[in-house]
């Protein structure tokens, strides 16, 4: 579940260098200095402190220091986008793709399709190079949902060579979409 994160400004001094650090439920923060601690607003996922030891290495790290106290967020894994596709550029993309393409039929107010769209995020990052994932607005695009007979939304289809080869309706497990995937790579 995703919080909210407040900003922090830690200024810049000689004697103070300040890192992330995760903790548990505590909402205090230890400053390092003459700075006496101080307590946050009911969060408890970081904490301000001197230096950083990562466990795994035994190095110490003091980033924000050299970046002039900003809280930088540096992903881990590059994030694969699944693209929108609309009427103006569903042929191309999908239709006239080199290689199996996966469609999701979702619209905004749809609690289902919210369900499936990590699950779809996954699949374009476990196929990638071998399986195009794209995703239609159905209240953006409606000519292109009533062309494929789209009455239920989240339906996950699977075009290859221009041609619809399965569909999905519902928000259904990662496992049955992978075996429907699998079918037409």
């Amino acid at each position: 579940m995703a919080g909210v994160l407040e900003t922090l400004t830690v200024p810049r001094s000689s004697r103070f260098h300040a890192t992330l650090a995760p903790i548990g439920s505590s909402s205090v923060c230890a400053l390092s200095g003459d700075r006496k601690p101080v307590r946050l607003p009911g969060f408890g996922g970081l904490k301000i402190r001197s230096s950083y030891v990562n466990r795994s290495t035994g190095s110490v790290s003091q980033r924000l220091g050299r970046r002039g106290g900003r809280i930088v967020c540096e992903a881990q894994d590059t994030a694969v986008d699944v693209a929108p596709v609309t009427d103006a550029n569903w042929q191309p993309f999908v239709l006239e793709a080199d290689c199996a393409v996966l469609v999701e039929f979702w619209a905004p107010w749809c609690g289902p399709c919210r369900m499936i769209h990590p699950v779809i995020d996954e699949l374009a990052k476990q196929y990638l190079g071998k399986l195009k994932c794209y995703k239609v607005n159905t209240d953006e695009s409606p000519s292109i949902a009533t062309r494929y007979g789209i009455r239920s939304i989240p339906t996950v289809m699977i075009f290859k060579d221009g041609e619809k080869k399965d569909a999905v309706i519902g928000a259904v497990p990662k496992s049955t979409l992978t075996t429907s995937i699998e079918k037409f790579l």
